[in-house]
């Protein structure tokens, strides 16, 4: 039985490795038959720019963003994030206010959160 999945990423990727982690997780489970949903809070829309310089495993996570990108995995950042992070184009991002975010999360099958 396919689930809807929310995949949580709080966790700072210029921090911890747990970020990049996350969304490898988020690739195999796309990959399925489970619908994904990725929601990047506070530091982790950083995975999607193109400076990844400064991101903890940057040189296996730019082996995952292709592969997300071409599944055209949903991504959800906060309101307002995308005026503050330049997201690589390409990918399918949309904000949402906070709240709606809960609301989504809560909706889910299943929740996977990385913090």
């Amino acid at each position: 039985m396919p689930y809807h999945v929310a995949v949580v990423i709080r966790a700072n990727p210029t921090k911890t490795h747990r970020a990049v982690e996350a969304l490898r997780i988020a690739l195999g489970l796309s990959a399925g038959e489970h619908t994904v949903t990725v929601f990047l809070l506070d530091q982790a829309p950083a995975l999607l720019t193109e400076d990844l310089e400064h991101v903890i495993d940057a040189d296996i996570l730019e082996k995952y963003l292709p592969s997300l990108e071409q599944l055209g995995t949903p991504f959800v950042v906060v309101e307002g994030t995308l005026s503050q992070f330049r997201i690589t184009p390409g990918f399918n991002v949309r904000e949402e206010q906070l709240f709606r975010i809960a609301e989504l999360i809560a909706s889910s099958d299943r929740a996977l959160v990385f913090s």
